[in-house]
């Protein structure tokens, strides 16, 4: 499958809510054409009636013609609780292009547009979505609720993050006590979604695993979307010439031939890959390498494995 996706069409509108339609349609459109075709992406208006519950919302119509009872379905009966957290510090603005958009995505703008794509999805399926945003603070948090005005609400929110990075202002990450934090305040058992490339100002990454561990232990479950320009971050492939690299959260410069470093460089970048897939594990958390020049819909359909186990 590949989510390609016709600019001339959204471009004009700049409308996130639009974007993350026309990617969600493409989708499913796609899967049903895959492997994955028996996946649901539908409910229905009504639910069976329930012996002994009342029976003041029955559809009595609906009985009329089909001689089954039925209840009408009310936007706070949601099949699934989700709680979108995404990591806003100064970091997932990289890479800083003059030019973004769908096709050309920085961190953010994919962890923006690949989250609009999954509450519209959730929307669809009558689940509740709330909104969380952190750097070195809580930014935004939100209930999980499934009505339309509160969707609005979230791609208001969305659409305030595909801002241009302002390197007068960075913001570092706190990824550990704000995961703390959000995990005390999700009261009912959840899926949590996280964006980010665990990036740690402080490089605690026991707190950080411990902060992971605290939603699982909350009875959450988790998908953690790690979120990376993989050629360059990862893999550290670079030209074979000087470079200027600058730390996006503090600010902090170094001139050098990346052939000089790419060795160790990637050697601490598998170490730390190889703990963060280890603790996963131990957590039994979801983890899933999110390439931002991979499309959307490596994290769609991994959300819709993860619920139809939950289902």
């Amino acid at each position: 499958m590949t989510d390609t996706i016709d600019q001339k069409l959204i471009q004009p509108f700049g409308n996130l809510e639009l974007i993350a339609k026309q990617v969600v349609e493409g989708f499913i459109t796609g899967l049903h054409k895959s492997p994955f075709h028996g996946f649901s992406v539908e409910f229905s208006e009504h639910r069976q009636y329930n012996t002994g519950e009342s029976t003041r919302h029955v559809d009595w119509k609906l009985y009329g013609r089909t001689d089954k009872l039925f209840v009408k379905r009310f936007e706070e009966e949601t099949n699934l609780r989700c709680q979108i957290i995404i990591d806003n510090s100064s970091s997932m603005y990289y890479p800083v292009n003059k030019l973004l958009d769908i096709e050309h995505p920085n961190k953010i703008t994919f962890s923006v547009y690949a989250a609009a794509s999954l509450i519209y999805l959730l929307r669809q399926q009558r689940d509740a979505v709330g909104l969380n945003i952190f750097s070195d603070t809580i930014e935004l948090q939100t209930p999980a609720r499934s009505n339309s005005s509160h969707q609005k609400m979230l791609y208001y929110h969305l659409e305030k993050m595909l801002a241009a990075y302002d390197e007068s202002a960075p913001k570092k990450t706190s990824a550990a006590e704000a995961l703390h934090l959000i995990a005390e305040n999700i009261h009912k058992r959840s899926l949590v979604v996280i964006f980010s490339d665990m990036m740690e100002s402080n490089a605690n990454t026991d707190e950080l695993f411990s902060a992971l561990q605290h939603l699982k232990y909350n009875k959450h479950e988790v998908i953690l979307f790690h979120v990376s320009d993989k050629g360059k971050e990862l893999d550290f492939n670079f030209e074979n010439r000087p470079y200027k690299f600058v730390d996006m959260e503090n600010g902090q410069e170094i001139k050098l031939n990346p052939t000089q470093v790419k060795e160790a460089y990637t050697e601490a970048v598998q170490k730390f890959h190889n703990q963060l897939k280890l603790r996963c594990g131990q957590y039994h958390i979801d983890l899933i390498e999110a390439d931002i020049n991979e499309g959307f819909y490596q994290v769609l359909l991994a959300y819709l494995i993860k619920r139809e186990k939950m289902m």
